[in-house]
């Protein structure tokens, strides 16, 4: 049984998701990774309908950075679910959204979350 893995990654956000007032005032950056495994048992994908549209793809992820949230889990559930809606043939989903400067005192990194589930 063939598997076939289609990944949109590093997509750079300038969005208004957090927890803290500040936050969704002046928002932050947010790096955004997709991983998407689709059942490809037959031999050749041929047609579009048999796999997914990165544009679409691209779209909702766009869509739902455009719509703030407390918490970067519910944004990492929400593009996924949503993302599974549209195209059936995926079978497993997963997604990262990584805040770049996060509000923490002294922290030096980033913080994300990420969400998979199997369909």
């Amino acid at each position: 049984m063939g598997e076939m893995i289609i990944e949109l990654k590093g997509l750079q956000f300038y969005s208004f998701h957090g927890l803290y007032d500040e936050e969704k005032k002046i928002g932050g950056e947010f790096i955004v990774d997709v991983l998407a495994r689709l059942d490809s048992s037959h031999r050749e994908v041929s047609s579009i309908k048999e796999t997914v549209n990165y544009a679409e793809v691209f779209a909702i992820i766009k869509t739902e950075m455009n719509q703030p949230r407390e918490l970067l889990e519910t944004l990492a559930q929400s593009i996924a679910e949503k993302i599974h809606s549209k195209f059936s043939p995926i079978k497993e989903i997963e997604v990262r959204v990584e805040k770049k400067v996060p509000p923490i005192v002294g922290f030096n990194g980033t913080v994300a979350a990420t969400y998979r589930n199997t369909f």
